[in-house]
């Protein structure tokens, strides 16, 4: 099953805190083997009172948190994307949506620190 966005992202958050998904799952009230679930693709949509759940344990920073609940609803998203984005704190959640918006427009994309200095262009987003 080919990984998702949602589920690299949750992982990611899980292991900064240095969490197993067991004690994740213990933390949040929510069944560890959902948790693994959603963080292979194998389960997707969480409602949203297990999307807060998990925020309220994990404790993501702010465009963290809106990255996991877009990711909800835009599975599209690109895995690469996300975590081109991770590894960049100056890219906003505005700059993030509006990258991820256009990564499927057209014949041909650019790759994504060029798609996010277009996008910074087009926003006018100075990455400060």
């Amino acid at each position: 099953m080919p990984e998702w966005s949602f589920g690299v992202l949750l992982r990611k958050l899980r292991e900064d805190r240095g969490l197993s998904t067991r004690e994740l799952a213990r933390l949040s009230e929510i069944d560890h083997a959902y948790i693994y679930r959603l963080e292979t693709g194998e389960k997707e949509a969480p409602s949203d009172e297990v999307l807060k759940k998990l925020i309220r344990v994990l404790k993501p920073a702010k465009r963290e948190a809106e990255m996991l609940g877009y990711l909800v609803l835009h599975r599209e998203t690109p895995v690469d994307l996300v975590e081109h984005v991770l590894a960049d704190p100056s890219v906003s959640f505005a700059l993030f949506t509006a990258a991820a918006g256009a990564a499927f427009r057209g014949k041909t994309r650019p790759d994504y620190p060029t798609l996010i200095r277009r996008m910074r262009e087009i926003l006018g987003d100075d990455g400060g």
